[in-house]
């Protein structure tokens, strides 16, 4: 049996594809059209495992743009696939933190891999990546630049969870002069502190996994791990794992 899992997100699409003992994946920009960023994905899949499209049984989509894609079989919401996709390869979490472009989720699940509670920010951007996004621009550089370019000696408290108002901070701070690294380190800290205050409102139940395209991001992942006082395993497919989830509920479909 062969499934392609897709986690459609406000930035970035991704997918995987599972047939047999091979895996393929592939990244994509989700740009304006989330059903075009699907079909580019899976057209992208076919192309690099060389299969073709009547050999796939099932095609599940997740994420923002999950109900714009219409050659799916399924649409699953993010917090099953992101508990179906940790559970496969990290059967001893129970706390999932994921954090994508326009929310962040903290997922508990159980033994067996079943979400048991959750909770979600997806009315405000602090915590989550467009906070992330903003911040970057304001400072005048690309998102990815941020985990290198924190110098967390210098750290100075963000204090505005809105994200207007942060980027008012912003602006003010480096007027005075504060290093822009230093600045960084607090914008990581500000994240961690609004995902973790979430995270003990459900509960933290170790061990917990840290999901998602931020995930990437090694400065927000030292903030989290302070800020929720434990070890935060972070899986090698952390940006696909919504993805790996939706194609492994294929198989169960």
């Amino acid at each position: 049996m062969i499934s392609i899992g897709l986690d459609i997100g406000s930035v970035a699409a991704k997918g995987v594809m599972l047939a047999g003992d091979r895996s393929f994946k592939v990244v994509l920009p989700t740009g304006w059209s989330p059903r075009d960023a699907g079909h580019n994905i899976i057209e992208h899949l076919l192309d690099v495992s060389g299969i073709r499209r009547s050999e796939i049984n099932a095609i599940v989509v997740t994420g923002y743009g999950r109900v714009a894609l219409d050659e799916a079989d399924k649409a699953v919401t993010e917090i099953s696939c992101h508990a179906r996709g940790i559970a496969e390869f990290y059967p001893e979490v129970r706390t999932i933190i994921d954090i994508g472009g326009q929310d962040s989720k903290v997922i508990r699940i159980n033994e067996k891999g079943k979400v048991v509670d959750f909770a979600m920010n997806d009315k405000c951007a602090a915590g989550t990546g467009r906070f992330l996004q903003v911040m970057a621009n304001t400072l005048g550089m690309d998102v990815s630049e941020l985990s290198v370019a924190e110098i967390v000696e210098e750290k100075v408290t963000i204090n505005s969870m809105c994200t207007v108002f942060a980027e008012s901070e912003i602006v003010s701070l480096m007027a005075r002069g504060v290093s822009k690294g230093g600045i960084i380190a607090g914008i990581h800290e500000s994240v961690a502190r609004r995902v973790a205050a979430m995270a003990k409102r459900v509960g933290i139940k170790e061990k917990v996994a840290f999901t998602g395209g931020v995930a990437l991001n090694a400065g927000i992942r030292r903030a989290l791990g302070r800020e929720l006082g434990c070890d935060i395993i972070i899986p090698d497919v952390c940006q696909f794992t919504g993805a790996l989830g939706a194609a492994l509920l294929g198989f169960e479909s």
